[in-house]
């Protein structure tokens, strides 16, 4: 099936419906963002420490499946040549909507990002990836191409679902579905994805998320772990998201 097709209808739905991450930051918002004051978020409830991103003027930022108008307008507020890339129809008229509001400038590309990236190699200075892996069957394939726009010492930011919400029910009381999630080979996790209008999703590993990023030259340089925000499992104080900071030093293998 043609799973990436029946995310996007499902992401545009979801934000015709109000999704939270969907919903540009106001004007006011925009307006007290400086390097001082801002809070730019890759997962739910912890936002990304300053020191990760930097002085970013003058520096190409990528906000990876980061369309929506939340972290593009902050990242161009700190002086950063913004591109957005993402496949959603209305995360990429958001992303234009608040440039235009705001007046500054933000190159907006609507592409797949698990197919080849529309960018020439050495295109960006730090590429932001908020959770967005959960809707690609082979992360590799990202991470991979995320090195190949990187400059060298270049920064990937990013936001990943380490597995525990695909284990659960929608209660998050009890352990339902044995790991990995991968609805393309299991019809019954397909089937809950569709009573939950919730597209096609898949759980991911350490040895995807972490190791992948090492092995297409990716050096991990600091980790944190956050909730979901709500539910019984941030009730418990339970992870259920890592944001890593990570520096390109090579591309290929690196063991």
């Amino acid at each position: 099936m043609d799973y990436v097709k029946k995310n996007k209808a499902t992401i545009d739905q979801w934000i015709a419906d109000g999704w939270q991450w969907g919903k540009p930051i106001t004007h006011e918002q925009y307006a007290t963002t400086n390097s001082d004051n801002y809070a730019l978020f890759v997962t739910p409830t912890k936002s990304v420490p300053h020191k990760w991103l930097g002085d970013l003027a003058g520096k190409k930022v990528l906000g990876l499946a980061a369309g929506g108008g939340q972290q593009g307008p902050i990242l161009a507020k700190l002086g950063a040549e913004v591109t957005i890339m993402d496949f959603s129809d209305y995360q990429v008229a958001s992303e234009r909507l608040v440039a235009d509001r705001e007046g500054y400038d933000v190159t907006v590309v609507q592409s797949d990002m698990s197919q080849e990236f529309p960018f020439p190699t050495d295109s960006f200075d730090v590429v932001v990836f908020p959770v967005a892996n959960v809707y690609v069957a082979d992360v590799q394939v990202v991470w991979q191409e995320i090195a190949w726009v990187l400059k060298p010492d270049g920064i990937l930011i990013s936001g990943l679902d380490n597995g525990l919400n695909y284990a659960f029910d929608n209660e998050q009381s009890q352990l339902v579905n044995k790991l990995p999630f991968n609805p393309l080979q299991n019809s019954d996790q397909m089937q809950m994805l569709a009573e939950d209008g919730a597209g096609v999703q898949f759980s991911h590993t350490i040895e995807e998320q972490i190791g992948g990023q090492i092995k297409a030259g990716f050096i991990l340089q600091d980790v944190f772990g956050d909730t979901n925000g709500s539910g019984n499992l941030h009730n418990h104080n339970v992870p259920s998201f890592w944001a890593t900071r990570a520096m390109l030093k090579h591309t290929g293998d690196s063991l």
